[in-house]
């Protein structure tokens, strides 16, 4: 069987690569052109702009991979069932779930690489086209004028304050802790993380009274604080996640190990966006092989079909269940669904419907 194995992954593959290619091609002009007036405005060169492309690719893979697989499937299966050969390989003996084993085998590998983008290269293509846009404008901190942002750890009962912060110089101005469990406070004018330790510039810390406001009890101008255990690190994902469910974000995923240390640091948190975040995390590499399930009943029925068959079902199949994911994690997000069933169950539903519709294919 290896090289019937073999033969159909070559006709699958060829129009796949056509596929992901000609998508790639259509999605860097338009994000071009769509985004000319943000890159004129930042000064990108012509090396800058290539740059720019390649770091935005992950995140439009991520949406492409699946698109792609079912057009090349489709493709690939109406031309076999046209030229009888899915009824000579039945003939001889072999179920259409053998047949279309390798197909299955393509979806495991597109599945475990839409986890990898979802996971590593889409935040870091992310973070590196923000680096690129901002790339000839001035070097300054993050200021917040409306609110100022703060971070709370929960196990370590210490609600931290600041208006301006550097986190990969691990800066923080004009900060103020305060520990809740012993009501100490201490408010600075800078904070710097070395050495995983904090150390507090021009500092006052007060201590509670029996009665009355905390009074003054230490100024000075440095202090080390090394039984502060919160991390730059931490307080960017507690940044980045607050700002993403302010947002309400869809297209972008928060990545597993942001959800996991998030919730470690706030384990009495209950927000139905993030436990549908941290399904559709899981989900979603599911979706390639929903994507082969559906392909299978729609193209792979015997006798001679037109194409554009497959062509035209394959847009309506991608619309619907892509109109479905976000209807799903709209309504998990809003409460209105558990998030692991906002997250699986267009997944669930699909390809139970592939199924059946599979074993119904003479």
């Amino acid at each position: 069987m290896r090289l019937l194995d073999r033969y159909l992954f070559r006709e699958l593959l060829t129009p796949l690569a056509f596929c992901l290619g000609g998508f790639m091609i259509f999605w860097t002009s338009f994000n071009l052109f769509n985004d000319l007036d943000k890159l004129q405005t930042a000064k990108l060169h012509l090396v800058d702009i290539l740059e720019y492309s390649v770091a935005m690719m992950p995140e439009f893979l991520v949406t492409a991979l699946p698109v792609a697989l079912l057009l090349a499937l489709l493709h690939t299966l109406t031309q076999h069932a046209r030229h009888n050969e899915l009824t000579a390989m039945r003939a001889a003996g072999l179920s259409l779930w053998r047949i279309c084993a390798p197909y299955f085998v393509v979806g495991i590998f597109a599945g475990v690489a839409l986890f990898v983008l979802n996971e590593y290269l889409v935040p870091r293509g992310g973070d590196w086209a923000d680096r690129i846009l901002n790339r000839y404008a001035p070097r300054t901190t993050v200021t917040n004028t409306k609110q100022p942002p703060g971070f709370q750890n929960e196990r370590a009962h210490r609600i931290w304050a600041f208006t301006r912060y550097d986190f990969r110089a691990g800066e923080l101005d004009d900060v103020r802790v305060v520990d809740l469990e012993h009501g100490r406070r201490w408010v600075a004018e800078r904070a710097v993380f070395t050495n995983r330790s904090w150390t507090f510039f021009n500092v006052t810390e007060y201590i509670p009274r029996y009665t009355g406001d905390p009074a003054p009890t230490l100024v000075t101008n440095v202090l080390s604080m090394p039984e502060f255990t919160e991390t730059p690190r931490e307080m960017k994902i507690e940044l980045k996640i607050s700002d993403y469910e302010r947002m309400n974000a869809k297209k972008k995923m928060v990545p597993l190990k942001d959800i996991f240390n998030y919730l470690w640091l706030r384990p009495g948190v209950k927000s139905a966006w993030l436990q549908t975040q941290l399904h559709q995390h899981l989900a979603a590499p599911f979706t390639c092989l929903v994507v082969v399930l559906i392909a299978i009943p729609f193209s792979a029925a015997s006798g001679r079909r037109n194409l554009f068959f497959g062509v035209a079902g394959s847009i309506f199949i991608c619309f619907f269940y892509f109109a479905i994911q976000q209807l799903c994690f709209a309504a998990g997000a809003g409460g209105h669904l558990p998030g692991w069933l906002a997250a699986w169950l267009p997944n669930l539903a699909f390809a139970t419907v592939g199924i059946v519709l599979t074993l119904r294919v003479r």
